[in-house]
């Protein structure tokens, strides 16, 4: 009988590892499956003609705009809002991002070939003057895309990259990054990341990637390099996360000329203990990074 009971107990032992190991496998497929992010695109490539004319010798503007937005989220107010955050970064109009993402892209648009049209009248004008020559200024450009750079279940990282030529010795590019807290459903900022008082020693920090990328031992040293002011270098909010640290972007012009372009720090989570935020969005799931 005691060895009846014995079978009986181990029994009843085993089925219950097998009911919670099932329940912990399904809370963990819902995880993953509630935080889950489904996205599609909508590309555009498009030629308008200055002219009331389909003339390709003639200016016109080459638009191209790739655009990835979720379309599964949870449920259907999250999407609304995660879509919200997408368009309003995307077209850095927040008059946007109440609209769908074909219905912002139209109006975009719209906006853009609006814009564009009215310098028809100064050409007429700057033709007339030129002669034979044509005036090359009004070719314009734009190229609009995002693409997503890092998610999990709990963060989503993108960037925005924006590439221009209205006229003028070059164009210009950009990138913009976001940062969304998937469970909150809002962008993050440094102060999410960092404590109090953060700005001076990230921008030390920063400075001393830099100093390492361009093989320098002092920072006045970067000067040589081509860079505009050391006090320039600071934190600036252009940042996106991954499991490697935090990466920022200075776009033409914001600490450098436009010859050296977009310029990229990555500042290790290991150099930032000392300045994260304790129960931050870092300390929290990749402090053992």
């Amino acid at each position: 009988m005691k060895g009846k009971k014995i079978i009986f107990s181990a029994i009843y032992l085993l089925v219950q590892i097998v009911f919670v190991s099932s329940i912990i496998s399904c809370h963990g497929r819902h995880s993953k499956s509630y935080n889950k992010v489904v996205f599609d695109s909508i590309v555009l490539k498009q030629q308008i003609p200055l002219l009331h004319t389909l003339d390709s010798t003639l200016p016109f503007a080459d638009v191209q705009v790739s655009f990835t937005y979720p379309v599964k989220y949870r449920d259907d107010s999250q999407l609304v809002r995660l879509q919200q955050i997408f368009t309003g970064t995307f077209f850095s109009d927040i008059e946007l991002d109440k609209l769908s993402p074909e219905l912002a892209l139209d109006t975009y648009l719209f906006r853009y070939v609006e814009e564009y049209k009215l310098l028809s009248n100064n050409y007429y004008e700057d033709k007339a003057r030129l002669g034979d020559s044509m005036p090359m200024w009004y070719w314009y450009s734009m190229y609009l895309s995002n693409k997503i750079l890092f998610q999990n279940d709990f963060l989503l990282s993108y960037a925005v990259e924006n590439s221009i030529y209205e006229g003028g010795a070059h164009g210009s590019h950009n990138v913009t990054y976001t940062n969304i807290d998937l469970e909150r459903l809002v962008t993050l900022s440094e102060e999410d990341i960092f404590v109090p008082g953060y700005f001076k020693p990230l921008a030390e920090k920063i400075v001393n990637q830099l100093m390492l990328i361009y093989q320098v031992n002092e920072p006045d040293s970067l000067l040589e390099k081509g860079f505009f002011n050391i006090e320039d270098i600071v934190p600036n909010n252009n940042f996106y996360l991954n499991e490697e640290g935090i990466h920022y972007a200075f776009n033409q012009y914001e600490i450098a000329p436009y010859v050296m372009g977009e310029i990229n720090v990555t500042v290790p989570y290991s150099d930032l203990e000392d300045i994260l935020l304790p129960n931050g969005i870092v300390t929290r799931f990749f402090s053992n990074k």
